[in-house]
């Protein structure tokens, strides 16, 4: 199966709506979007309404009909259906209609490959592309053997990842540093956040899966406190299993934060669904019980609309463009992990100046001041080694 961006590909869209609950067109704009972002050039669209989709072909006879002959008049190259197709599916459309038929998960799985740069993400993506392909080469014994000997390699490399990435995560913990996964939909404007607030970087386009690989920059808050950042990969809708498999351990670095700094494209007019999209994502990753602060972003974009969060703990509205709301978004900040650390204040005599340094790496020292009888401190450390400290 040939993968979109060697040629321009004119492709039609194909829908199934089940459901009068399903808004299968917005969802069929995001799969355009999608095509986009691969360098496809949607020509067209056909939603059909059924109970279920058909087991064997997806949609209905008649309905075939009707996309071959849009097919054929607009030229197209292929089609892209908006749901993970069986391999049954797959290969009658492919038969009925005479051309490529890609789904949405192969869709997504093509723009993660492109646009992986790290060796983790590589591994990540070619883990997630071989599970999909090897559902579908049932009967074809020897490139069946290669595919799995091929996925237990990568399976290998990304546990000693995974083990690379554990290690980090346990410093961080002995540094008692506390940690905000940056949450949210695809292009709600994580990186833009990141790179605004900690002056980093990181690619920041206004696409789909701009970027794919976790970075973790260091905020220095105005009080001297400090936090770590970390971006993580963009949710979708129907986001594919074999992608949340592969990216586990990625996505997971909001399972072992503190803090969850949700971010919401307050201009799109599906932020709500997006929004449920988020926390259904997290709720599958295991993450719970988590101080969650929700950033209605892009304030500065036309269309910016009046949102509610009932599952966040804090609600901003800010602009990570601009900068509005940010300075709100840093007293929260300070405010959080003020909490978490006991204030104090006492006299160290010279002989315990090795307590100030325990201060100076794990808290906030405020103020000291040297006298004939010790160092007058005045700080913030966190509640884990306040007993090492007095």
């Amino acid at each position: 199966m040939e993968e979109f961006g060697k040629l321009e590909e004119r492709v039609v869209l194909v829908g199934v709506q089940t459901d009068d609950h399903d808004n299968v067109e917005e969802s069929l704009d995001e799969l355009k979007e999608l095509a986009s972002t691969a360098g496809a050039v949607t020509v067209g669209r056909i939603i059909q309404n059924r109970e279920s989709v058909h087991p064997g072909t997806y949609i209905g006879k008649g309905k075939i009909e009707e996309v071959r002959a849009l097919v054929y008049a607009m030229d197209a190259t292929g089609i892209i259906c908006d749901d993970e197709l069986s391999p049954a599916q797959l290969n009658n459309l492919e038969r009925e209609l005479d051309c490529k038929v890609m789904d949405r998960t192969l869709l997504i799985l093509d723009i993660f490959a492109a646009r992986a740069i790290t060796s983790e993400g590589k591994i990540q993506v070619e883990l997630a592309q071989l599970r999909y392909r090897s559902a579908r080469l049932v009967g074809l014994r020897e490139s069946l053997s290669r595919l799995r000997t091929r996925i237990s390699a990568l399976k290998q490399e990304l546990s000693q990842v995974e083990k690379h990435r554990e290690l980090i995560r346990s410093s961080r913990a002995r540094g008692n540093m506390k940690t905000a996964a940056i949450v949210g939909y695809t292009n709600a404007g994580k990186s833009t956040l990141l790179n605004t607030l900690t002056g980093s970087e990181v690619l920041s386009e206004d696409k789909l899966f701009a970027t794919l690989d976790p970075t973790t920059r260091l905020l220095n808050l105005k009080d001297g406190q400090q936090i770590l950042l970390t971006d993580t990969v963009g949710f979708i809708h129907k986001l594919p299993h074999h992608l949340v498999e592969a990216f586990k351990s990625t996505l997971e670095e909001a399972k072992y934060a503190d803090y969850i700094i949700h971010v919401v494209d307050s201009s799109n007019q599906q932020a709500e669904m997006q929004m449920h999209v988020v926390y259904e994502t997290l709720k599958e990753l295991g993450v719970m019980g988590k101080k969650i602060i929700t950033l209605f972003n892009k304030q500065d974009a036309p269309g910016a609309c009046v949102l509610r969060d009932f599952k966040s703990d804090y609600t901003l509205k800010v602009s990570a463009k601009t900068g509005e709301g940010l300075a709100d978004l840093n007293d929260l900040l300070e405010k959080l992990l003020a909490e978490e650390q006991i204030y104090v204040e006492r006299l160290f005599p010279y002989q315990e100046a090795g307590k100030i340094q325990l201060i100076r790496e794990y808290g906030q020292l405020i103020s000291e001041e040297y006298t004939e009888e010790g160092i007058a401190v005045k700080a913030r450390v966190p509640k884990e080694i306040y007993a090492r400290v007095v």
